[in-house]
């Protein structure tokens, strides 16, 4: 297909066929892991297809690169070792000591640590705001100071939605960029890109990968110049996806809508279980229609996603009891795998916020319902609440 012929087809079809011509000479419907550092000249200066080093450009990587941007509807894709190693080369590209980032007031910790414990000490100032609410957002900002507007929608793990097309308007507004963190949702089920983001953050560790076989991130964006910066900062900084690395997510790709319609269903199953459940206090989950986000939600994604959390009516150790109980969802930190995974956000993935503003419930539990039988994960959840 050609790219233009690609662009226009469905995301299944992308996902399949982007970035990636059958090899000439072997036919090889599967880019190759090119596990090679450098790349021989055509003379001095005379780069092969532009590769020289594969800190600045592999093939592999560039197969991903290129299907991430397909999939997210942007013209430049970049990868990562990490989501992580995504976001800080993000903000090197696009800040300087001074600048000022306004975050999710439920940001995920890892990012939260980030930038409160490493970008803050190169001169990076911060604050939070509720990113479900636009106006706390323009509040937050700090006029010519801020240069980045932070959003994760759905956020990680308290599921609140932010409205992309509002907020980035008033990111733009205030001259600043509107980044969104579209791990959780997927460019499968969400297109920040379509409504007004500027950049587009991925840990694709998570349901872009989908097999917990491998650490990643991307960057999507559709502003050449800003495209460039990120490129520039990529190359200098280092912190790129191996080939190995690459091949893994550009082969989970390949079935990521199909997985996610599966998540979604599972997760649908056990969000209405838990509801029905007399040890569970509350349900977060944005299909639901009492949830505060659930309309903007059904307009700006496609399906309500595979993450869940929900509270127990017996506090924190009980809480602590669910997540040991379970046999088939695995008590593990990560999410977004074919396999359902179960934790404790306040003394797991979010213990880094404990004691600040962003510190989640102690009843919490947070789900990544998995793809496996749905009637396995209810009795096992029934199980663990304490129902057998």
């Amino acid at each position: 297909m050609s790219d233009r012929e690609l662009s226009k087809a469905g995301f299944e079809t992308r996902a399949i066929h982007a970035g990636y011509e059958p090899d000439p000479t072997t036919g090889a419907v599967i880019p190759p892991i090119y596990a090679t550092s450098t790349y021989a000249q055509d003379g001095v200066g005379g780069l092969r297809n532009g590769y020289e080093y594969s800190r600045s450009a592999n093939p592999t990587r560039t197969a991903l690169e290129e299907t991430v941007a397909a999939l997210e509807g942007g013209s430049h894709g970049f990868a990562f070792a990490s989501g992580l190693a995504a976001e800080d080369t993000l903000v090197r590209a696009t800040c300087t000591p001074g600048d000022h980032v306004v975050l999710p007031d439920d940001a995920y910790g890892g990012t939260f640590r980030l930038f409160d414990k490493v970008e803050q000490a190169w001169g990076i100032a911060h604050s939070s705001a509720p990113g479900s609410d636009p106006e706390a957002v323009r509040a937050a900002i700090r006029p010519g100071e801020t240069k980045l507007v932070w959003v994760e929608t759905p956020t990680n793990p308290l599921l609140n939605i932010g409205d992309l097309a509002a907020l980035a308007a008033v990111a733009h507004e205030a001259g600043a960029l509107l980044v969104v963190d579209n791990t959780f949702a997927t460019s499968y089920l969400q297109q920040p890109l379509a409504l007004g983001a500027d950049v587009v953050v991925h840990s694709t560790t998570k349901y872009a990968g989908g097999h917990s076989d491998v650490v990643g991130g991307a960057l999507v964006v559709d502003d050449a110049d800003l495209a460039e910066r990120i490129g520039f900062h990529q190359n200098s900084i280092g912190a790129v996806a191996g080939p190995f690395d690459a091949w893994l997510v550009l082969r989970g790709l390949k079935t990521l809508g199909l997985r996610m319609e599966r998540h979604c269903d599972n997760a649908e199953a056990v969000v209405a279980f838990l509801q029905d459940h007399p040890a569970v206090s509350q349900v977060i989950y944005p299909g639901l229609p009492e949830h505060p986000g659930h309309e903007v939600a059904g307009r700006q994604m496609s399906r309500f996603g595979g993450m869940v959390s929900f509270r127990v009516a017996g506090g924190e150790q009980q809480a602590l009891d669910v997540c040991a109980g379970t046999q088939v969802f695995t008590l593990g930190e990560s999410l977004g795998g074919v396999e359902s995974l179960i934790e404790h956000p306040g003394r797991m993935t979010h213990a880094s916020v404990a004691g600040t503003d962003l510190e989640v419930p102690a009843d919490l539990v947070r789900l990544s319902v998995g793809i496996e039988t749905a009637e396995d994960l209810l009795a096992d959840l029934d199980r663990a609440l304490g129902g057998a």
